[in-house]
């Protein structure tokens, strides 16, 4: 029986959100659990770049694009968690070039190398967990 679309997304956000909820555990040593949400989002967003996007399958290229989409999906992120909701869940207003304390560029940089590697990971784990086809990559 073949799994439906929704649950293999499901299931590739669900590890995402898990993974990244561990990295933000690592980074800063806290977290709250709607990054475990946005942070599956992008993980199913960075997935799925190479089907629609014009520069096929170059990762870096796909890495790229997945940076800027990250930085817009934290910075609605953060404006309706952090100032309509008031959570409080981060805050770079003391960091360079930041936009409302939503998004700065040295967080935005460390996107990129994150970004390439959630694109490789999803490609991956879709082929393992689903059977989909082989990744394969440009650089």
């Amino acid at each position: 029986m073949a799994i439906s679309t929704i649950s293999r997304l499901f299931y590739l956000g669900t590890i995402g959100g898990s993974v990244y909820l561990l990295i933000e555990l690592a980074w800063r040593g806290y977290t709250h659990w709607t990054m475990g949400v946005v942070g599956g989002i992008c993980f199913i967003l960075l997935g799925s770049i190479h089907k629609w996007a014009p520069f096929g399958k170059s990762l870096l290229a796909q890495a790229t694009a997945g940076t800027l989409f990250v930085t817009l999906i934290e910075l609605l992120a953060g404006v309706i968690l952090n100032i309509w909701l008031h959570l409080a869940i981060w805050d770079y207003s003391n960091e360079p070039f930041n936009l409302y304390g939503q998004i700065c560029v040295p967080y935005m940089l460390l996107w990129f190398p994150l970004s390439f590697t959630a694109i490789y990971l999803y490609a991956w784990l879709n082929h393992m967990l689903f059977r989909s086809a082989r990744p394969r990559f440009r650089f």
